[in-house]
């Protein structure tokens, strides 16, 4: 028979704690849904809180958040925090350590954000061939981390999210992925709600390219981009550009002033994917008519025309990655192993450490580090310094260089965040050294 006492402790063990039933900050809702693309279509996916994009976020640059993420399907999911520079257990990488959120099961996290910027929060998990899941989903959305003070440069905010649907593998194979529709803001090309300007504005244009595997060019006819930031980082020199070239993950703010009044397609330079849905119209005040659509300049994206004149800090380290196909089945490997062979990455903790990402393929590959940022130091055989990302292209058969600050201890994922090439061998674990 047990004892009052043992009645007691354990009537207080079944109760949840005080942390569990305090509220969250945050909580994202993973379940399918139908999404109305616009124009006759929509699409059977997964999505968090029954939107997609998810809802925007906004947080404080060091304001502790409680996220509550509820997964109200059968397959294991995952919420990675992109951008951030926060612990391994939050990241939302189960190779690091993240713990997955079991199908008809919920789990909390905490983490404070930073730095501050364009961040997004998006799904982790494999897709393999399976398209419709991963980031072929809707699982993702924007986080703006809002800095402690922010005198405003901008007279209105647009966040710009970038995706394709129904993917397929185009040419009769299993390697190369190709879609039927595309969208912005979750909508086709005139389905959705304009952008309303007003003319002399300043609109800040918040871009996410939230594509499993497709870069991207932006443009909107008789305006021109003031690149601001890159990948949510202040840029040292601030270039007026006619195009935004955003690979997956990547991220662009770019101020554009209203000088043109008119009816607009702020859209995808190419011809096909704008007719599948790749824009969004642009609507001036009192303006009537169709969308006009003007092809922009010819223009090379080029990362070090946003970059300081100064030369680059010498590093305290150096790691070779040699970026090259797979063997066994695995299409793509570093240093001559594919994931879950790769070697860890060791870096030197609290100084600079250069990665040199020697790519050694015929293709373009936009890699990623967790948790941590880039400053471009030679791209493609140009010297940089200042241009400080989480999302780096590295073109065919070029080498970047690129400073990692090792201040962040734990196990960090580095991948190429073309889903495909993850799923099929480009990761590995980066590990500080003792």
């Amino acid at each position: 028979m047990m004892t009052r006492r043992q009645l007691l402790a354990l009537a207080a063990a079944s109760l949840p704690s005080r942390a569990d039933v305090s509220p969250a900050d945050i909580t994202l809702r993973i379940s399918e849904i139908t999404a109305d693309l616009g124009g006759g279509h929509s699409v059977k996916t997964l999505a968090y809180n029954g939107q997609t994009p998810g809802p925007l976020l906004r947080m404080t640059e060091g304001k502790p958040v409680i996220i509550d993420v509820v997964n109200e399907t059968l397959r294991p999911e995952m919420v990675h925090w992109h951008g951030f520079h926060i612990p391994a257990e939050a990241d939302g990488a189960h190779e690091e350590g993240t713990p997955m959120v079991q199908g008809r099961d919920r789990r909390r996290y905490s983490f404070t954000p930073q730095p501050a910027g364009t961040r997004w929060h998006h799904t982790h998990a494999m897709a393999g061939h399976n398209l419709g899941i991963g980031s072929y989903s809707g699982q993702f959305g924007m986080v703006v981390v809002q800095p402690r003070s922010d005198p405003a440069r901008y007279d209105l905010e647009t966040p710009i999210l970038l995706h394709e649907w129904e993917p397929y593998f185009a040419s009769g194979t299993d390697m190369d992925v190709d879609y039927k529709l595309f969208s912005v803001n979750g909508k086709m090309l005139g389905a959705g709600e304009p952008i309303r300007v007003k003319s002399a504005q300043r609109v800040l244009l918040r871009v996410l390219n939230a594509s499993a595997t497709m870069r991207h060019r932006l443009a909107l006819p008789g305006h021109v981009f003031a690149v601001i930031a890159l990948d949510g980082n202040p840029v040292p020199a601030v270039r007026k550009v006619p195009v935004l070239d955003v690979s997956p993950g990547e991220r662009v703010d770019a101020i554009v002033e209203m000088t043109q009044p008119g009816v607009w397609i702020l859209g995808e330079e190419d011809d096909a994917q704008r007719a599948a849905g790749a824009g969004i119209v642009l609507e001036y005040a009192g303006a009537k008519g169709r969308p006009q659509w003007i092809p922009p300049p010819k223009h090379i994206w080029d990362y070090t025309a946003f970059g300081d004149v100064k030369p680059p800090v010498e590093p305290e380290a150096r790691v070779p990655l040699i970026i090259e196909p797979g063997r066994d089945g695995n299409l793509w490997a570093i240093n001559g192993k594919s994931y879950p062979q790769t070697d860890p990455l060791w870096l030197r903790p609290g100084v600079r450490n250069r990665l040199v990402f020697d790519n050694r393929s015929n293709m373009d590959h936009p890699v990623h580090l967790h948790r941590h940022t880039f400053e471009i130091v030679r791209y493609a055989g140009k010297p940089s310094s200042g241009v400080m990302k989480d999302v780096v292209l590295v073109p065919a058969r070029q080498t970047v260089e690129a400073d990692v600050l090792a201040n962040n201890p734990g196990p960090s994922l580095f991948h190429c965040h073309q889903q495909f090439h993850m799923d099929f061998g480009f990761m590995a674990l980066i590990r500080y050294a003792d």
